[in-house]
Order: structure tokens, then sequence, then C-alpha cells
């Protein structure tokens, strides 16, 4: 984090353009937005460090950059993956590409478009997570790896972000790959491990009929800086080849006041057309249950209460991974490092986004360690 990424992957777009006479590039990020706020119109973006008389014209509506000699670049979204299935490019930059939510299949069509001039070239700036294709392209002999830490780039940042932000970060696990830029391997001791979820992770939902669905929230009782986020997980049980899958299709995690998540919750239980809203009421009671139904009165709620520990809860879920029950459809960076860094013996509180998970898969699996009742 505060390395420098984006800097790096602008330069590099510039200098193709000005000294390598490059002519269509591609510009790719997580979600659209990014691809604006922080490729092109950010403080390292492209229209801040290219220079008065060279910065080219950016024409949103048409997700493009000119610049005065002709070059193009063309924006487009890790979530859009057909949006890179045609056009052809000869130099491309890919930020955060381990974020991708359709990432092996955006990155593909991007690599056969990756055909034109004579000597096409793309730059990746991202978190190296241990995803299968980030492995991959690190140990390809085409590859020219550079890496750095947030320390690397202190003179730059304010002193605030490492009281605050990195703090919390040191010392961990997470702060490897966070503050240091190391690939981690998954934590022996975790219930979770990335190789299970890269298997039996799906680019698209299979032709099958829904049984259940719902989306799971593990709810932020108080707001601020400090507090955590709200995890918010979506899925759905089918039968698939002859046995109960079980389908996790959406993280809507945020970190907001109890009006906005449930909001947030309540407006994927609408637009999925879901049958169920699940969330603890552990910490927050009758809090939960009153948002969501002040936001919409006729959604279906059922809350969940722990009655046993977080160990004895996820077990079950675990469980399903291993019985390669469980499926991802996508990538969620965020979520998939909690799953595969929390460790159940070391007594540290469950992450939001996992804790959302457990209740959405217990739900749909109707698995024991909760009481729930519905509303």
């Amino acid at each position: 984090r505060g390395y420098g990424k984006t800097r790096t992957g602008a330069e590099w777009v510039r200098e193709q353009v000005e000294d390598f006479g490059k002519k269509r590039i591609a510009l790719i990020a997580e979600t659209a937005a990014d691809c604006r706020d922080v490729m092109i119109e950010g403080p390292a973006g492209l229209l801040n460090i290219c220079p008065p008389w060279n910065k080219p014209l950016y024409e949103p509506s048409k997700r493009r950059l000119t610049w005065p000699g002709g070059a193009r670049a063309f924006t487009y979204s890790g979530k859009e993956p057909n949006q890179l299935r045609g056009p052809q490019h000869d130099a491309g930059w890919a930020d955060e590409l381990a974020k991708w939510q359709y990432m092996d299949e955006a990155w593909s069509n991007f690599m056969l478009g990756l055909r034109g001039g004579d000597d096409p070239k793309a730059i990746v700036t991202t978190t190296p997570r241990p995803l299968k294709l980030i492995k991959e392209l690190v140990a390809s002999k085409t590859t020219v790896v550079t890496g750095g830490s947030t320390y690397d780039n202190k003179a730059n940042l304010p002193q605030s972000f490492f009281d605050t932000v990195i703090k919390g970060y040191e010392g961990t696990r997470l702060g490897q790959q966070e503050i240091f830029a190391q690939i981690l391997e998954d934590n022996p001791e975790a219930l979770f491990t990335k190789d299970n979820i890269d298997h039996n992770r799906l680019e698209q939902t299979p032709s099958v009929n829904m049984m259940l669905s719902g989306v799971a929230l593990d709810p932020a009782v108080t707001s601020g800086d400090s507090a955590s986020d709200t995890g918010i997980i979506s899925g759905f049980s089918a039968k698939w080849n002859g046995l109960t899958h079980y389908f996790v299709t959406h993280d809507f995690t945020c970190h907001e006041k109890p009006l906005k998540w449930s909001t947030v919750a309540v407006n994927a239980y609408n637009r999925l057309k879901l049958n169920m809203i699940v969330g603890e009421v552990n910490n927050g009671g009758d809090l939960i249950k009153t948002v969501i139904k002040q936001v919409d009165s006729s959604v279906l709620f059922r809350s969940v209460r722990a009655t046993k520990g977080k160990k004895v809860r996820a077990e079950p879920i675990s469980s399903l991974y291993d019985q390669n029950l469980v499926h991802h459809i996508g990538v969620f960076p965020k979520l998939e490092d909690q799953m595969c860094t929390w460790s159940p013996d070391l007594n540290e509180a469950s992450p939001d986004r996992l804790d959302a998970l457990v209740w959405l898969l217990t739900y749909l699996s109707k698995t024991s360690g909760a009481k729930m009742s519905a509303y």
C-alpha cells in the first residue's frame, strides 16, 4: 500500500506512447470507476503525470483517451470481461489484477487481443495475492518482476498513514502481503485454502435450478474509522451433478452506519430476487431486524444467534469446501484473504466477511451451530 504502483503504471504508459510509438493501449481496472478515478483522473493518473504539451484528451462517454500524436487508450473493467473480447492493442496496463472479479476470463481476453504492432507489451500493477494466475505470471520467463514495500515510499506519505493504517498491519501475516508485497501461501492453521477455492471457482453461474438463496450480514453496530465493516455476502444452493452445491455470488461488504448497510442488504435481496436476509443479532439485538424492516417491511428476515464458538460454527462450512461443494462465482479477494489467513486457534475475532459467509452457508445448508428464527 502506498508504494507507488499507480504512478509506475501511468509513467509506463506515457513512456510507451512517447518513446515507443504505441497507438492502441488497454487500461483495465477492477471496475470502470477505478479506471476513471485512479488510472486516469487520480493524483498519479495519466491526466496528472503527462506534460501539458502531450496531455491526452479524455472522453469518458467513449471510454477513450487520445494523445496529440494520435495514440489512443481505451478503458475496460475486470467485471466485464467480454469488453475485451475482440479489441486489439499493442500495449496495456492492468491495475489491481488480483482484485478483478472475473480475473481469468478478462486476462485471457486481454492477452488474446494483445497482438498489435511488432512488440506488444503489458504492465501489471497489483497487490500480489496468492492466486493461480498471479503465481503463473511471476514464474513466467517473459515477466520482469519489480516490487517494493510501503516503507520504500515513506518520504512521500503522511505520517498519519503509518500511525493509523499501516500500524494495524505491522507484525501480521496479512501485513507481509499488504505492506511488503509478498505472495502469501496458505496459513496452515486456517480452515480454508486458496487451492481449494481456486479449484472450485467458476467464472459464470452454471445452468441450475436454484433451491435456496439469501444474503447474510455480520453487522457493525457502531460507526467511525475504527469500527468493523459490515460483512454482506450473497449466494444460493442448487442441485448439480446429483448433489447439493453452494454458490457464492457477491460480496457487498461495506463500512457504513446501520441504515446504510441495511439498505445495501435490502437492495441485494430485491435486485437478486433472493429468498431471505440472514442477520447475526448477538451484538445488535432487535436493531438489526428494526433497520432492515425500516428500509423494506416486506423482506423476509431470519435472525441468527451464535450459541457455539466461531471455530465450531466455521468447521462444518470448511467441510463443505473440502467436499468441493462450494463455488465462488468470480474472485472475492478480501473475503478469500480472510478465509485463508484467519486461524480459529489464535482466539482472534473472526473477520466480518468470513462471518457473513459462514452465516450464509449455514442457512443454505441448514447446518447446526446457530439458533435461527424468521420474521
